[in-house]
């Protein structure tokens, strides 16, 4: 078993577009959001990501996502995919994401990892990946 490291930071929300998609009378509204984000910590650099969000009128939210990162983790170089799953309720957005395998590039070929993280809604994200290389 590959030994996991645990990197932790913050990310920064600079575009945040969100775009309803399918707006039935009843049930949950249907909306893609494309997020425009800088990391900070043990991962540093820029993120990219478009989520895919079904929104109750209670709101509460189901999203996934996908996330391209350019930047480092632990000083090593490159980019890397983040494949994101999460809620929103009570005003806590909340989730967990792994790294999809073989995205990794540069320094970061052979990356794995998974991890977490949560905010408060319109806040930046507290953030941790479990890592290791394959």
């Amino acid at each position: 078993m590959t030994e996991k490291i645990r990197v932790e930071g913050t990310i920064t929300v600079h575009k945040y577009e969100p775009v309803p998609y399918d707006e039935p009378e009843q049930g949950p509204v249907l909306t893609r959001i494309h997020v425009e984000e800088s990391f900070s910590g043990g991962i540093e650099g820029d993120g990219v990501v478009e989520f895919l969000q079904s929104s109750s009128p209670d709101g509460t939210a189901s999203f996934v996502g996908i996330e391209r990162i350019t930047g480092s983790v632990d000083g090593k170089s490159g980019t890397f995919l983040l494949q994101d799953q999460g809620s929103v309720a009570d005003n806590i957005v909340s989730g967990e994401w792994f790294v999809v395998p073989g995205s990794g590039t540069g320094d970061l070929t052979g990356l794995r990892g998974e991890g977490g993280f949560k905010a408060n809604l319109g806040e930046g994200a507290e953030v941790w990946l479990d890592y290791w290389y394959e």
